[in-house]
């Protein structure tokens, strides 16, 4: 398995792709779960994986410091555009520790972990998150519940943006989720695959319990209800630094 998404991420098509994601949807999810769990004023925040920033925008404008971190050069310096007094970016593989201590809050959003071949990379995540948190800090998750969308498989499908046509196929294999993606643009042909695996509430808390943390809330989507196994589309988890 190669490590797609050092060039996926980084190719405009995938932001052409998924250009569609529901900025109303993403706000209403934050407000939510700042609405839930109350951060202190001047609260310090952390959000691995950050894409583009649509999520750390929001908490900045909220009026707390935060830091958004990706592997993508492409998405980093698109987000400088928007860096403030209480906003930064860098580019940083969520794996690795940036920092000790220094965070109330660190946030891994829309299903941005579980990318890794192997299962010591997807704990690494987990406890570089743990390690940069406050002691009684919290880590929030928002990830695919997978029991959800692997029973609502759509194994092939096409759309066309812009003129061009993608196909995309979708499997499960060997415990990962994977959808092949293949368009020709520019007199070329591309193929690109995502691998992500299937991860579920108890290799969450096994991650959690490694990285000395503890669960503390479930939720099934962005309105934070009740997670329901079968039912919910998301697997929202909040836990805390113990």
């Amino acid at each position: 398995m190669q490590e797609w998404y050092k060039t996926w991420f980084d190719s405009p098509y995938y932001h052409l792709l998924y250009r569609q994601r529901d900025d109303k949807e993403a706000e209403g999810f934050i407000r939510s779960l700042i609405d839930f769990i109350k951060p202190p004023p001047g609260s310090v925040m952390l959000d691995q994986a950050c894409g583009r920033g649509r999520h750390v925008r929001i908490l900045a404008s909220l009026g707390f410091e935060v830091t958004g971190i990706d592997l993508s050069e492409n998405s980093i310096s698109y987000c400088k555009q928007f860096e403030s007094d209480n906003l930064h970016f860098a580019v940083h593989d969520m794996r690795r520790i940036i920092s000790v201590n220094s965070f109330d809050y660190v946030f891994n959003l829309f299903t941005s972990m579980g990318y890794f071949r192997h299962d010591h990379d997807q704990q690494l995540t987990v406890s570089s998150a743990a390690a940069a948190l406050k002691k009684g800090g919290h880590y929030i998750v928002d990830f695919m519940n997978v029991h959800w969308v692997i029973s609502r498989l759509i194994s092939e499908m096409h759309k066309t943006i812009d003129g061009i046509e993608f196909y995309i196929s979708r499997r499960v294999e060997n415990g990962f989720i994977i959808k092949d993606i293949k368009f020709r643009a520019e007199n070329h042909d591309h193929h690109y695959t995502e691998y992500v695996e299937a991860m579920t509430v108890e290799d969450f808390d096994r991650y959690f319990q490694h990285a000395g943390l503890k669960r503390l809330h479930i939720f099934g989507n962005y309105s934070l209800q009740p997670f329901d196994r079968n039912l919910s589309e998301r697997l929202i988890l909040i836990a805390q630094k113990t």
